[in-house]
């Protein structure tokens, strides 16, 4: 059967073999190694749900599938149908068969976002008063367990009791007849208790023989006096025995009646574990779901429109009238498309690095022709894009870059390989012929069925419940304009591969074979890929629309093909490279060129020539991606950093206003101070007058109008070589001389120098040169402002000295539990009466720390206080403060 044959020719076995590496349970290995291809797009389509749903799940932290204690019981299960009696090793089995599928449910119905293994899952049925009852009976040891019944549990305290008396009898024996013993020890033969003897001393124990050594110098016997005790031990086994078998017996009917279920539970937990087995395989091969193109309307196409006229457009049409073509909403998009088996080999084989093919064809493409040096890809280009297909049919994902996008094909069909035979008296040429008979023979197969009657393939296998149907008519066809009685040649949905078509006979005739094939097969499957050395055929995209050329790459610098797919071009043979490259004697590569034709070494050129080009064309395009990231990478960063900017900006504004609320509260608070102390105390002038001051006070510290303005930055003296900036000429220039004696530098700025004066320029932080002139002025205020000074200090009258002023009743308070308005209250009163003293003593105490912080902030406001400080550790440290007025 070719399907079969397509499937070892594609190596599909060694693929499912890596994949059953993957699964959980022998269940799983077993359905993975005989991973089967769906026959419809509506069991794909559940098979691929189910991967993607096991994929998720497989993808959260703590919710992947838990397959533990799960084991094959199918065999068991069979022969409790057939009333056969289960051991307890089974029994076991099964027991733990349905604790892990309990478990298995139980996770699955707390995820999230999977209704159909949910829907599996539902199915499935437990029966937890089985496993109860199974290891309620049977203990660890697979054994029937004391508790399963009461008459069991009775015999058995009588086998113990026995078996205690026989020992003690025996052990006498042993000891007394220890020269006649050959080793202390008791044993069994044919479930009664012997004794070793020595052979020559048999006589010395009287009993019965049961069994000898090897070497005949060992009698293992049976004394007199325990022979009646054995026999009834023998009895009670029987029955004991009697007893177990009624118990599994019970147990094995349980069992059987509902064989039914389990047997649904173990295709359930196959399902699922098979699922969860592609999952984990797409996740190691970083592999993507697949996407299955739409068909839309299908519609006659002529093999090249372009140059027909009318005439020949409507022979055209005449002859391919029975060649009705599907289109494809979009083309087959494969990209960064990687071999499985490859990926295998490189990463546990130590094989070599995998090169990924790009395959986009497009919607209207029906053959594909690869060209190219031997050695360089092509077949393995075949076995990727046919194991991609299949691996799509199976519901798994393919080993490629989103977004896989290929249609559902009903057919893969391949001719790889050599099926050269002795045996059968096959040539090479024979063994492709009856192989691609085979496949042509499956398409007009497959055309009769479905001509028969559409839909009768979904009937033969019907999928339960099934999420995803499929309509009666999936491909509708409207009145068309050429209409096909009873459907003779339906819709092609077939992928057919090809490699080295027409080889092995006359290139001549099989290159024309070749073309004739290749025609038939765009006209009877949905696409074909073939590989060839015939130049022929690498024409035919130029005379037909439904053919396209694609080629390996060879280096021409390396000699050695790289296995990248080229799309477009045809591809170069190399034949006499590559013969030199694998050791062939260069005078007869040589000799060889010169046989080649004229116009054979003139395409070559030519295909060479555009490989260049296109090499130079890619080079160009992965520039222009690497700076598009880069120009990516960059805007992000500004964006980044301009978001962080108007961040930092409304921070600032919001502490700005939060600064400005908290100047306006505290010189509120400051001015309601001054107002009650006018209102409690005298209402003199020098009170008024005192409040005015303070009010001027507060002002000059919170509004911003009245605050002085900053002190301009301390003064710098330029060197030669520094960077400076002149305001005037708003210009940078650099310093080439210091300022001499006038005060004068001499300057460059580009390629202009000049003499400025030292008061003209500035750093370029803003910093202003002191100058002879500034200096002199700064002498002068300072000196007036230290006379000024010593007149108004000379002018006071002496105040008491508070360094030694003695601390009385009448120059302290105590504030203690105060708060901190009433507070301010009384240190105002104290001030007025204190400033003979000169200090006044505040006792606030510690606590908090509140109240001090509240006279503190009184007390740097007053004007009648000079300075304030906490009290030395003997006067109370942090508890006092003390204020030394003007």
């Amino acid at each position: 059967m070719i399907q079969a044959e397509t499937l070892e020719l594609l190596e599909w076995p060694r693929l499912c073999q890596h994949l059953a590496t993957f699964a959980a349970t022998k269940l799983g290995v077993a359905a993975a190694l005989d991973l089967q291809i769906p026959e419809t797009q509506a069991q794909t389509a559940e098979l691929k749900a189910q991967t993607e749903e096991a994929y998720q799940l497989e993808s959260r932290p703590g919710a992947a599938l838990s397959f533990e204690g799960i084991q094959d019981i199918g065999s068991a299960l069979q022969r409790a149908e057939l009333q056969g009696l289960l051991g307890g090793e089974e029994l076991l089995a099964i027991a733990t068969t349905l604790a892990g599928a309990r478990q298995l449910r139980r996770i699955v119905d707390s995820a999230t976002d999977v209704p159909i293994l949910k829907e599996l899952a539902s199915q499935l049925r437990t029966y937890p008063e089985i496993e109860q009852e199974i290891h309620r009976c049977i203990d660890d040891r697979a054994r029937v367990a004391d508790r399963a019944t009461p008459k069991l549990a009775g015999i058995r305290v009588q086998m113990r009791q026995l078996r205690d008396r026989i020992y003690q009898i025996l052990q006498g024996i042993l000891q007394r007849q220890s020269n006649a013993v050959q080793e202390q020890v008791i044993t069994q033969r044919s479930s009664r208790f012997v004794i070793p003897v020595k052979a020559p001393q048999k006589d010395a124990i009287p009993g019965i023989v049961h069994d000898s050594s090897a070497s005949g110098a060992t009698l293992y016997v049976e004394p007199h006096n325990t022979v009646n005790l054995n026999n009834q031990m023998r009895q009670l086994l029987r029955q004991e025995q009697a007893e177990e078998e009624a118990v599994l017996r019970a147990l094995t009917e349980q069992v059987a009646a509902v064989k039914p279920d389990l047997d649904r539970l173990l295709v359930v937990v196959t399902t699922l574990d098979l699922a969860a087995t592609k999952a984990r395989y797409s996740f190691w091969l970083q592999a993507n779901p697949p996407k299955f193109i739409e068909f839309g309307e299908p519609e006659l196409t002529p093999k090249n429109p372009d140059q027909l006229d009318e005439e020949n457009l409507e022979e055209e049409t005449a002859e391919n009238s029975r060649s009705l073509i599907p289109n494809l909403r979009s083309q087959i998009t494969l990209r960064q498309l990687r071999h499985p088996l490859l990926v295998w080999q490189q990463q546990y084989e130590q094989g070599f690095p995998v090169v990924p093919v790009d395959l986009t064809i497009g919607p209207q493409i029906r053959v594909v022709a690869i060209t190219g040096p031997n050695t360089g890809g092509k077949t393995v280009t075949l076995k990727t894009l046919g194991l991609a297909a299949l691996m799509a049919k199976a519901g798994m994902f393919v080993a490629a870059r989103e977004p896989v996008e290929l249609p559902w094909f009903d057919n893969i069909l391949a001719d790889i390989g050599d099926e050269q035979s002795l045996q059968q008296s096959l040539s090479t040429f024979s063994g492709h012929i009856r192989r691609i008979s085979r496949i042509l023979e499956v398409l007009h197969n497959k055309s009769e069925g479905e001509s028969a009657g559409e839909g009768e393939e979904n009937s033969q296998f019907p999928i339960p419940n099934s999420q995803f149907p499929i309509p009666d008519a999936q491909f509708p066809m409207p009145d068309a304009q050429f209409p096909i009685p009873n459907s003779q040649f339906p819709i092609p949905k077939s992928l057919v591969l090809l490699d080295e078509v027409g080889a092995g006979t006359d290139p001549s005739e099989g290159s024309a074979l070749a073309i004739a094939l290749l025609q038939y097969l765009a006209q009877h499957s949905l696409l074909t890929v073939a590989t060839t050395h015939f130049g022929e055929l690498k024409a035919l995209k130029y005379q037909d629309s439904r053919f396209e050329n694609a080629s390996v790459e060879f280096d021409d610098n390396s000699m050695q093909p790289t296995y990248r797919l080229l799309w477009g071009i045809p591809g170069r043979s190399n034949a006499l490279t590559i013969a030199k490259r694998l050791g062939l004697l260069t005078e007869i590569v040589e000799e060889a060129q010169t046989y080649v034709g004229g116009a054979s070494q003139d395409v070559n050129q030519v295909i060479a020539g555009l490989e260049a080009q296109r090499r130079k064309q890619e080079t160009k395009a992965r520039e222009a991606t690497q700076l598009l990231h880069q120009t990516e990478k960059l805007h992000k960063e500004v964006s980044q950093k301009a978001a962080a900017l108007q961040e930092r900006e409304r921070d600032l504004k919001i502490a700005q206003e939060v600064a400005v609320n908290e100047a306006i509260g505290t010189a509120k608070s400051e001015i309601a101070q001054i107002i009650r102390r006018l209102q409690s105390g005298d209402k003199t002038a020098q009170n008024a007058q005192l409040a005015t001051d303070t009010l001027n006070q507060i002002s000059q510290k919170h509004l911003p109008s009245r605050q002085q303005p900053a002190k301009p930055k301390p003064g710098f003296m330029p060197k030669t070589g520094d960077r400076i900036r002149i305001p005037s000429l708003g210009q940078t220039a650099e310093v080439l001389s210091g300022p001499d004696a006038n005060e004068e530098l001499s300057v460059r700025f580009g390629i202009m120098k000049m003499t400025v004066k030292l008061a003209e320029i500035e750093s370029l932080d803003g910093q202003k040169p002191e100058t002879k002139a500034q200096l002199a002025k700064v002498a002068a205020q300072a000196q007036a402002i230290a006379t000024a000074k010593a007149k108004q200090a000379a002018a006071e009258p002496a105040k008491p000295n508070p360094e030694i002023a003695i601390r009385t009743a009448n120059n302290s308070i105590d504030l203690r539990g105060a708060r901190v308005s009433d507070a301010e209250i009384e240190i105002d009163r104290a001030l007025s009466k204190a400033v003979e003293y000169g200090v006044l003593w505040i006792i606030h105490g510690k606590g908090t720390g509140q109240l001090r912080r509240g006279v503190h902030e009184f007390l740097a406001t007053h004007p009648q206080v000079s300075r304030f400080e906490l009290a030395s550790q003997k006067e109370g440290g942090g508890g006092v403060t003390i204020a030394y007025l003007h």
